[in-house]
């Protein structure tokens, strides 16, 4: 079996030591060889993988997300397939878990330690592709198998991701490139922000680059078709879940692009919002209301032979957009570079009509010639800025910048990378931030990467097919508006401790500068903060933040290493934390020349690594064979990675729900369950244990309906809602339809919100996250007072705060006659914490009790027996019940837990028995928690 899996930054991965996989790539590089003509036609004719299921879910909370991604692929082929599984993720991203499952083979992902190889020079030859924007890159994981004749592959990768703010903005991309039309395609996002959600939009579908990929439809400028949203203050809950039709009318051939959310959160504190979990600590400060700082900006502009065309004259026109948005007080000049340096002026000039106007003019005469002196260009940009502060005396109250633009790597004057990134940090003295633009494939982008993050700035790249305009742009305005410079954040030495960092040289609006730490006594309830920065005058700000637990509980997502070690679980903010500092620890590693520091980075950067399970540089991912069973691992909506060792999907307010893991003795199938039940037809049952008698009645649903049999929501919070199906009714029957509850729905709002939804094939659990049981496999999974245990093909028992208790049985035909449907039975085994309240076609008889009008002929002198006639007669009496006098009729009833017939007293007139009309009983959604009966209208006897 060939097992090839890789993420394309320069780093191979394999089911081996994926840091020893250069055989592999080696082995997928031939696929580049010509191919006869005949083969290639041969190889279109062949029968494509289908790819069943590919659902994507991200959880955000405090801007952290966790994603994670399954695909379902089937060869349908005759013969064996490799099938590959492409995804592309956010460059800034982490992966944590990836796990495949081959037929009834587990290959689990294990997170190890990369080797020291060749002095520890990690390549960096990233294959990195952009968003449509270029704002961020992405990178691609790959991972393929062979997939014998028939059989099916499940590949379930995760990562993590701090979202940056942008233009005031956070934005969530999840690449959705299924490469053909699914059969089920879902995209979840979850969003919890302790401090409130004050916007919230989702942007239409941004197409793939590729040709013939997806095309947008003329009204194409809301949210993509079948999507839904949900929100409230604190929490907003996105799905995106096209049908094969939807998906067909944006594109063709499956390849849809991305799905992008945007959103902010509400600011109160100029100091910012502090957030604590157990020990740990994020802070996230982004002031607003501020005066602009004024900016010495100068562009450095590419002018060499390569820029010829479309780059060069989409980069004339931002400049020309961004020159006319300079302020007053801002000053500037423009440099470009080839082989020469051309200099619009020899100094920096202020903003003024005929200034711009000149700028603009001498850009329009730039035209493309010679090599690239990067060096040269940079130090000429540094040194009209220093020239400038020193002759103006305005250091500490103005920022300068150097925007430097390029579409290849140094080709004049010095070329070693390692000198002019020396010289150019020589020259800025941390004084100067550079902040670079890569144009097209055959820049050196592991330079400006670097020359921006040893000098304070930012990097982004653009392809070539792309509108390098407005990426410029777009660039520019995340840095147009520097609000503070010289920023120092301090936190009392004696609170803190492993505090990432706190000297920042700028903040422009629109972004946000984030702090993480532990506490040394996680019991403060105060965490003094002090601010400094410089904002045309020295800004000092104090103050004492309130720091008491969230409301979000621990375990939040999901743990790097199973229960029961002696560590507790890692919260999310602990994941923030884990992430910035391996992230800074990267950072620096990459900046430092001095060999044994370089060393201590690594090792330390490692070892976080290795404990939070981030594929990073220094760590690799091995696929091994797991002892898993794949019932275990799968998950019917992609929610999770595989359950055991590696379990990623948990609920997000803290609840850990996973399936196996309080697995119990599966309950009998012929369990005993209490005689109030609605079943079959459905006929309905309701035991009075006082008078010790049984009444039973019928409802004649419609298919569709939606019954209300426990209606309990303003007291124990409880309802359930038993929804209809239709089937011909057997043939010389009376009946022209019969009607089955195809689906149970049970909302328990108390102590905290969860909806249940049953079916004869499956339990849907949503409490904040949610989780899909097969009806077939055995398992319990519990939380907050909730438990649901299922007994395969047999029955669903619910308990609710240990007072609560539903029985649900699975009727399953295995060869079905045209009256049969798969259905369930709904049993109520335990109602002590319903209250006196409770309706609903069952819930209105639990707190009362009955009796018959006179004693019926043949009544047995045993009181410990219930009342019932001789076998030979025929009695009817009158039953009282609730205030009602119904007319009953002795019967003998099936009870269809398969055990047991019961005898009862048959109301044939169900109206007569129940409070209200058949109409008040029909809810409006599987979910109705809406009662049409008053507190008033339960009478005693």
């Amino acid at each position: 079996m060939l097992l090839l899996l890789a993420l394309c930054w320069g780093l191979p991965l394999c089911a081996g030591s994926l840091g020893e996989a250069r055989s592999w790539g080696d082995t997928s590089e031939q696929v580049g060889l010509r191919v006869p003509r005949q083969l290639r036609l041969l190889q279109r004719l062949k029968t494509k993988p289908l790819m069943t299921e590919f659902s994507v879910k991200s959880t955000i909370i405090s801007r952290y997300a966790f994603t994670a991604v399954s695909c379902r692929m089937l060869n349908r082929a005759s013969e064996d397939q490799e099938i590959e599984f492409l995804m592309q993720i956010p460059a800034a991203a982490f992966i944590t878990n990836f796990t495949m499952l081959v037929g009834d083979t587990v290959y689990q992902g294990e997170i190890t330690e990369r080797e020291k190889k060749n002095g520890d020079k990690v390549k960096e030859d990233r294959n990195k592709t952009t968003e449509d924007n270029g704002e961020k890159g992405t990178e691609t994981f790959r991972a393929s198998v062979v997939i014998p004749s028939k059989d099916k592959a499940v590949f379930l990768l995760s990562y993590e991701e701090l979202l940056q703010r942008r233009l005031g903005k956070y934005e969530n991309v999840i690449s959705v490139r299924p490469q053909q039309l699914v059969g089920r395609l879902t995209v979840e996002v979850n969003i919890l922000e302790s401090s409130g959600i004050t916007s919230l939009e989702v942007l239409p579908l941004h197409n793939s680059r590729q040709k013939g990929s997806g095309r947008a439809e003329a009204d194409d400028a809301g949210p993509p078709p079948s999507t839904v949203i949900n929100q409230n203050e604190t929490f907003a809950k996105v799905i995106f879940k096209p049908s094969v039709v939807q998906q067909a009318r944006i594109a063709q051939n499956g390849v849809l692009g991305d799905f992008i959310i945007r959103y902010d959160v509400n600011r109160e504190q100029s100091i910012g919002d502090i957030q604590v979990l157990n020990e740990y600590f994020v802070h996230y400060f982004a002031p607003k209301d501020l005066p602009p700082l004024p900016k010495n900006v100068v562009f450095v502009l590419d002018s060499s032979a390569s820029m010829v065309g479309t780059k060069l004259r989409q980069t004339k026109d931002a400049l020309f957009t961004i020159l006319h948005d300079l302020r007053p007080q801002d000053h500037f000049n423009i440099i470009g570079f080839s082989n020469r340096i051309k200099v619009w002026k020899d100094h920096l000039v202020s903003v003024t009509p005929n200034n711009i106007r000149d700028g603009k003019v001498y850009i329009h005469h730039m035209s493309p010639t010679g090599g690239t002196d990067i060096n040269g260009a940079l130090q000429r940009g540094i040194r009209l800025l220093n020239d400038y502060v020193a002759n103006n005396d305005i250091g500490d109250r103005s920022v300068s910048l150097i925007i430097f633009l390029t579409d290849g790597k140094p080709t004049v004057g010095e070329t070693h990378t390692l000198k002019i990134l020396n010289n150019t940090k020589e020259a800025a003295r941390g004084q100067i931030c550079i902040f670079t633009i890569g144009i097209g494939n055959d820049v050196d982008f592991k330079l400006l990467e670097k020359l921006s993050l040893e000098n304070c700035g930012l990097t982004r790249r653009v392809h070539e097919e792309e509108d390098a305009g407005s990426q410029l742009i777009g660039f520019y305005d995340e840095i147009r508006t520097p609000l503070l410079s010289d920023i120092h954040i301090d936190y009392p030495p004696s609170v803190v401790e492993q505090v990432t960092r706190t000297l920042f040289p700028n903040y422009f609006n629109g972004s946000e500068i984030i702090i993480a730490g532990k506490l040394v006594d996680k019991k403060i309830d105060r965490l003094h903060v002090e601010v400094r920065a410089s904002n045309s005058k020295f800004v000092i700000l104090k103050t004492d933040v309130p720091v008491g637990p969230q409301k979000v509980g621990n375990d939040v997502i999901g743990s790097a290493r199973p229960k029961g070690d002696g560590e507790e679980d890692p919260n999310h903010l602990k994941r923030l934390w884990s992430y910035l500092t391996v992230k800074e620890l990267l950072n620096s590693w990459l900046q430092n020349d001095d060999e044994q520091e370089k060393e201590r980075l690594r090792q330390e950067a490692q070892a976080l690594a290795m404990d939070s399970r981030f594929l990073t540089p220094f760590t690799s991912m091995k696929l091994k064979k797991s002892t898993l069973q794949t019932r275990k691992l799968e998950d019917s909506h992609g929610m999770s990675a595989a359950t055991g060792p590696e379990t990623v999907m948990q609920s997000l307010q803290g609840s850990n729900l996973q399936p196996g893991s309080t697995l119990k003795k599966p309950y009998n199938p012929r369990i005993k369950v209490s005689r109030t039940s609605a079943d079959g037809d459905p006929h309905f049952v309701v035991d009075f244990p006082l008078s010790k008698l049984t009444v039973c009645f019928n409802i004649d649903g419609q298919p569709g309906d939606i019954l209300r049999l426990v209606s309990d929501h303003a007291d124990s919070g409880v309802t359930v809602n038993g929804a209809l199906i239709g089937a011909p009714a057997p043939p010389n029957g009376h009946k022209k339809q019969r009607t089955y509850f195809r689906t149970i729905t049970i909302l328990v709002n108390k102590p905290e919100r969860s909806y249940l939804e049953v079916t004869p094939h499956r339990v849907i659990l949503d409490g904040g996250d949610r989780l899909v049981l097969p009806c077939n496999q055995s398992m319990v999974v519990g939380s907050r007072g909730l438990e649901v245990s299922v007994s395969a093909n047999a029955n669903v028992t619910v308990t609710i705060q240990g007072t609560i208790a539903f029985v649900i049985l699975i009727h399953l035909y295995k060869k079905p006659a045209p009256y049969q449907r798969d259905h369930l039975g709904f049993y109520i085994s335990s109602s002590k914490g319903l209250s006196g309240n409770c309706h609903g076609l069952l819930g209105q008889f639990l707190n009362q009790d009955a009796r018959l009008a006179e004693e019926p002929a043949g009544l047995s002198k045993n009181t410990t027996s219930p009342p019932f006639p001789k076998t030979d007669e025929k009695s009817e009496k009158v039953l009282k019940v609730k205030g009602h006098q119904v007319p009953v009729v002795w019967k003998q009833r099936k009870i269809y837990n398969g055990e047991e017939q019961i005898d009862c007293w048959f109301a044939r007139n169900a109206a007569q028995l129940l409070d209200g009309e058949y109409k008040d009983y029909l809810a409006a959604h599987p979910f109705d928690s809406e009662t049409t009966f008053g507190l008033g209208l339960s009478r005693g006897l």
